[in-house]
């Protein structure tokens, strides 16, 4: 991957905050009074069991879905109640679980489309001659998110018959053409192999330290979470019951019972951890605790070592 020049935005304040959000379906709440900061140059995660509210914040942050009480804030302007398209003016962008392109359109072509918004001509030149240049600068532009996203061997490849893993970094850089100031990423390892999500492992990591975005994800892959993520907030029945490190998260008795179902006894319930701790990717961590292999095992929250 080539690398981009960008200014690195500096500042202690948190580049979103989420303020007491609930949103209920009808007499169901599925998130109850959430809060949580997501820290400059961060890639903070969203985790939890099945049902937990992930995918519901995920949309109240996309402002697809809007909140009942509470408040969203981004680099200190409250967006709880914009639409979608004037929240991605603002520099938000986000990439979906299911993938969204033109298959019978070049790379290329898919990453134009995130150029839309930002394609204003210079209605001080000549109509042609705007036309061409400004085609031309956002032409060179994609041209840079796709090599450093890697893509620059198939920009002229229909998105189609690229691989699933190649779909999915297509995704992220269409996200990027956007110039935005915050990621949001929809388990962008679902369906991933190992190898594609190791991957996507260092195309996230190098979005946050070359580009300073900070990314917000959600994703299932606790090897992937823990391997990458700096601060992790987990729910539960639309609940935050954790907020931290990964290892402060992998250590934190509530997040145990949530995903092992341990009773208050410590003993075991019949719930199934939201993934098995076999089926993880390994992505290794510099920060992450070791511990024998049985210990691992018996927890989905620790990612696995390679032997």
């Amino acid at each position: 991957m080539s690398e981009l020049s960008v200014p690195v935005v500096e500042g202690a304040e948190p580049v979103l905050e989420v303020r007491g959000v609930t949103v209920g379906f009808a007499g169901v709440i599925a998130l109850d009074d959430v809060s949580f900061a997501v820290a400059p140059r961060a890639i903070h995660a969203v985790i939890g069991p099945n049902g937990a509210g992930k995918s519901t914040m995920f949309n109240v942050l996309s402002a697809v879905y809007k909140a009942d009480s509470g408040s969203v804030h981004f680099n200190g302007t409250d967006v709880t109640r914009l639409h979608p398209h004037q929240l991605a003016g603002l520099g938000v962008a986000r990439t979906f679980q299911n993938i969204a392109l033109l298959p019978g359109s070049s790379v290329t072509e898919n990453l134009l489309l995130g150029r839309h918004a930002l394609m204003r001509p210079d209605l001080t030149r000549p109509w042609l001659r705007r036309a061409h240049r400004t085609r031309r600068r956002h032409f060179e532009r994609v041209q840079e998110i796709a090599a450093f996203t890697g893509l620059a061997d198939l920009r002229a490849t229909p998105a189609g018959e690229l691989s699933y893993g190649d779909q999915k970094r297509v995704e992220i850089a269409r996200a990027l053409c956007v110039e935005p100031s915050l990621l949001l990423l929809d388990e962008p390892a679902a369906g991933m192999n190992a190898h594609e999500t190791e991957a996507m492992a260092q195309l996230i990591r190098s979005i946050r330290d070359s580009l300073a975005i900070p990314i917000l994800l959600v994703e299932h892959d606790m090897g992937l979470v823990m391997g990458i993520a700096d601060r992790v907030t987990v729910l539960d029945f639309g609940r935050r019951i954790a907020d931290g490190t990964p290892v402060q998260v992998q250590q934190d008795p509530e997040v145990l019972r949530a995903y092992l179902g341990t009773s208050s006894n410590g003993d075991a319930s019949e719930q199934t951890p939201i993934s098995d701790p076999s089926e993880q990717t390994p992505i290794s961590s510099p920060s992450a605790p070791t511990s024998d292999p049985g210990s691992r095992q018996a927890n989905p929250l620790q990612p696995t070592q390679e032997a």
